[in-house]
């Protein structure tokens, strides 16, 4: 969860959500996003709604006078969910729980029960649920994993972010290298079917070499999902602050670009295709069912401090202190900081800016005329493949569209 919050309209202290959004709720997807907050440390290009124990101790204290911690974190996530059943009145079963962060493996597997047993008592699971959680490799186990196989869990997303020392460094990531791909095989052989491995390319000072290394890694854990993402330098970060003072060099868009072919030619060879720009899987079934709810338009709850929801056309985000948001709970009011209601013209351009990420593309039928007509343009143009527009009438990126595809969104809105 980004830690600079959106303005928008003011929610209401009840989160009570107008009938329309209600309308047609269970017929979509839905899914259900816990964010705890919780860090070990703090990684140097990180902006995510994150806090040390130290930061916590140091900052506002709850209305016991108590500093924020997981226990009052998880009370507070309890109160939020079952406020959530009464705001949607009948909720349909969770089909996906995805419990990010922050580092969720700092709760340990026993914590991280009890967060899947709050979401099964206010939603309950659809019975082929995907439940899962993210984890920092230092702060697991072979326990920990079949603590989380017993729970319920289906799928972990381990972060690796590279397998070089010295990139590593740069990010300020703690883990020894080697520990992802460990912390991958012990996961398999607890039963999970479903591990990802996350990637970060682009980090000042990595070459294509150190990124192959990585990619040998990925490949030799076993894992049936890549994701890859491009380093993004945010405001705020001590990244950024490195680079600003001119001891780091600003990431270069031409070797961007070259690690993402890299990364896309290597798994590809592998048996791992893409199925959104930054995602491989090995198969239908190791797809990530929970992000593609998101890319989909489908309903989400999102529960914790700093989280961001979606049903029915409104979208609204939590207050991003563990404090603050345990303090409003324990008052019976909603955490939520503000909402918008998006406009038919707005979730036109969302659909678009979500769909053409997917392998499947998005349907023509979904642009105006004027879109239609840039999509072809842009198939002339290299960016979309032309034999998906003229044979099966969707807009599916090329590779070399992939590369741009924030350009090719503006151009079909």
């Amino acid at each position: 969860m980004p830690s600079v919050l959106p303005t928008g309209d003011p929610a209401p202290p009840d989160g009570a959500l107008p009938p329309s959004a209600l309308h047609g709720l269970g017929t979509r997807p839905f899914g259900v996003y816990v964010h705890v907050p919780f860090c070990a440390t703090r990684c140097g290009y990180c902006d995510f709604n994150t806090y040390t124990f130290g930061e916590l101790t140091r900052s506002a204290a709850d209305q016991t006078g108590a500093p924020a911690s997981p226990s009052s974190w998880l009370a507070g996530l309890g109160q939020e969910l079952d406020l959530a059943a009464r705001v949607l009145g009948d909720p349909p079963p969770a089909d996906t729980v995805f419990v990010g962060g922050g580092t969720p493996s700092l709760l340990g597997a026993d914590g991280l029960a009890k967060v899947l047993d709050a979401v099964r008592a206010s939603f309950g699971l659809a019975a082929d649920a995907e439940v899962t959680t993210e984890a920092n490799p230092e702060s697991t186990s072979p326990e920990f994993f079949a603590g989380l196989r017993a729970a319920g869990y289906t799928r972990v997303s381990l972060g690796m972010q590279s397998a070089a020392p010295h990139v590593l460094a740069v990010l300020d990531r703690t883990h020894t290298p080697g520990r992802p791909q460990a912390a991958a095989r012990e996961a398999l052989a607890a039963g999970f079917d479903h591990v990802n491995l996350d990637l970060i390319y682009g980090t000042p000072g990595e070459r294509l070499t150190d990124l192959r290394d990585s990619l040998d890694a990925v490949l030799a854990a076993g894992v049936d999902h890549v994701s890859a993402y491009a380093l993004i330098v945010e405001e705020g970060t001590a990244l950024a602050r490195r680079i600003r003072r001119g001891e780091l060099p600003e990431p270069d868009d031409d070797y961007l670009a070259d690690c993402y072919e890299m990364i896309d030619g290597v798994l590809s060879a592998h048996g791992l295709t893409w199925y959104e720009v930054s995602n491989w899987a090995r198969s239908a079934r190791s797809r990530c069912r929970h992000n593609l709810g998101y890319w989909l338009g489908g309903d989400w709850w999102g529960a914790g401090p700093g989280a961001h929801s979606h049903v029915g056309g409104v979208r609204w985000w939590n207050v991003k202190h563990p404090a603050r948001y345990t303090a409003l709970l324990a008052q019976g009011l909603s955490p939520a900081a503000g909402r918008e209601t998006l406009s038919p013209a707005d979730q036109a351009v969302e659909r678009v800016l979500l769909e053409i990420r997917l392998a499947e593309g998005l349907p023509l039928t979904a642009l105006d005329a004027a879109g239609a007509a840039q999509a072809r343009l842009a198939a002339d143009d290299g960016l979309l493949e032309p034999a998906e527009l003229a044979e099966a009438g969707r807009c599916v990126l090329t590779p070399r569209g992939r590369l741009l595809a924030d350009a090719v969104v503006r151009r079909l809105t």
